[in-house]
């Protein structure tokens, strides 16, 4: 999919199809009412028929204009004028992509950044066009024949007055690195278990270094980890005939003394449970336990993209967990890296066990923050559905910082308590501490669990179980928490 910025106005534009907005009380915006004019009040007339009220996310083709260089119309209703809010603007989007989604059009041209959005530039409107429109027009396609249903639209211009060219111009950079950041990890996240190994994912993130100078990537084999002490992670993957990764990026945009942002992505290509076997129904679903790490990588590809002037550190702890006759059993005691003795109580919380070893590795980087992602819990999904991602962390400003930007990049986080009571729910009788705390508070305990691990720096920790792919006749990734992720690092280049 293509996007440009077009500065043609009504009375010189040529397209297979214009969509513009109209609001509650058929109202237009100043485009749509420049148009209006010169198709002689065309558009009201056709509107005053009452297909459309201008609800938000309504759509309505207007679809014959004789002699006329607009072949058609798409009319979407962004709500009453004076209520207009981000959410709401990216709602009346995705409406209007999800209309192109099933036409036959090659080409659109989208005349909506004259919409008001409180708190919000024409840099986020042009953003945030080109991001729900790529989201929306996404097809996977690499292990299925999708020619009889591919999507023809392959060109969306975006117009842009003359006086915001540079603001216009900014916004497309920005929207075509988190599109194809969130491209890159739906993909990722997306194949089957069988061609997405960890190696498989090794390989991907070479490839990301390969495409630019300022990007370099190492990968520890089982071996080094070994050497280091990694007994948690190396745990996990006992039951697996995949060797374990574990993956380093390491984006360099700013100068060597400055300290880095470290993004850890939980990276389980395939967890069955281990010999805490999950149920069957549902069990495809668990490719998708990697989708923390192919975050990681869609947001360091952004990164380097905008070459944004910072200094990010990308881990991917990457293995499957599968029952075997090696495999961890509950009630196992491990030595993680940092020196504490782990007790198994359920192999079906392994993430953690990877992730911790991974962020007493990220210690040795001198990190200013660390943060880090995973589809952790299923308890996540219970508290708080499929809207918000999870939010933990013992940094009060890190955190906020992190809610801000989820504000306006449009992907919520709730922040959950990390308080000392619930750390008493990981004791143990035979070790340093328990894998896990009980049916009560799962996201918050398995966030106390990887706080005993962060002691030395500022740390995050986004549970995004419930966010980063769908389920049920939608089912496929996301591309969550990219967006969230990269507004973060835009703001922090800003600051």
């Amino acid at each position: 999919m293509d996007y440009s910025i077009e500065s043609s106005t009504a009375d010189n534009l040529q397209t297979e199809c214009l969509i513009i907005g109209v609001f509650e009380n058929r109202q237009l915006p100043k485009m749509a009412t420049a148009l209006n004019q010169q198709y002689n009040n065309l558009i009201d007339t056709l509107i005053e028929q009452g297909d459309i009220s201008g609800k938000n996310a309504e759509t309505l083709w207007l679809n014959y204009f004789p002699e006329h260089p607009i072949k058609r119309i798409l009319l979407v209703g962004f709500g009453q004028a004076d209520k207009i809010d981000r959410k709401s603007f990216r709602k009346a989007l995705a409406a209007a992509a999800k209309a192109l989604k099933s036409s036959k059009l090659k080409s659109a041209t989208a005349a909506l950044t004259d919409i008001d959005v409180p708190q919000s530039d024409n840099t986020w409107k042009i953003r945030q066009i080109i991001e729900v429109f790529n989201d929306t027009l996404y097809q996977y396609d690499v292990t299925k024949n999708i020619e009889d249903n591919k999507i023809t639209l392959q060109h969306l211009k975006i117009l842009a007055d003359n006086e915001t060219l540079s603001t216009a111009e900014k916004g497309l950079q920005q929207g075509l690195a988190i599109a194809r950041g969130m491209d890159l990890t739906k993909q990722l996240a997306d194949l089957p278990g069988n061609i997405c190994t960890p190696s498989y994912l090794a390989q991907q993130a070479e490839l990301l270094a390969e495409r630019f100078e300022n990007l370099d990537v190492e990968i520890l084999e089982e071996s080094h980890m070994e050497a280091l002490g990694m007994g948690a992670l190396l745990s996990v993957t006992r039951g697996s005939r995949q060797p374990a990764k574990l993956i380093t990026l390491n984006y360099r945009g700013a100068s060597p003394e400055t300290r880095p942002i470290v993004l850890v992505g939980k990276g389980l290509t395939f967890d069955a449970g281990g010999i805490s076997l999950k149920p069957g129904a549902g069990m495809d679903e668990m490719k998708y336990d990697m989708c923390g790490g192919a975050t990681v990588l869609g947001t360091l590809q952004a990164a380097a993209e905008l070459q944004l002037p910072l200094n990010i550190i990308g881990l991917v702890p990457s293995s499957e967990n599968m029952p075997d006759g090696d495999a961890n059993k509950p009630g196992d005691v491990l030595t993680s890296m940092s020196g504490k003795t782990i007790e198994v109580l359920n192999t079906d919380a392994e993430g953690r066990l990877i992730l911790c070893d991974t962020l007493t590795y990220a210690a040795k980087f001198n990190p200013e923050v660390v943060i880090d992602l995973a589809t952790l819990t299923g308890a996540c999904l219970v508290a708080l559905g499929r809207v918000p991602s999870g939010l933990l962390g013992n940094d009060d400003a890190l955190c906020e910082d992190l809610i801000q930007a989820s504000e306006v990049a449009c992907d919520s986080l709730w922040r959950l308590p990390l308080w000392e009571e619930y750390q008493e729910l990981l004791n143990s009788n035979f070790a340093d501490i328990a894998n896990i705390g009980g049916r009560d508070a799962g996201t918050i305990t398995a966030a106390c669990f990887l706080s005993r691990f962060t002691e030395d720096y500022r740390w995050a920790h986004l549970d995004i179980a419930g966010t980063a792919w769908r389920t049920g006749q939608e089912k496929g990734a996301t591309g969550r928490p990219l967006p969230l992720l990269t507004q973060y690092l835009l703001n922090r280049a800003n600051a």
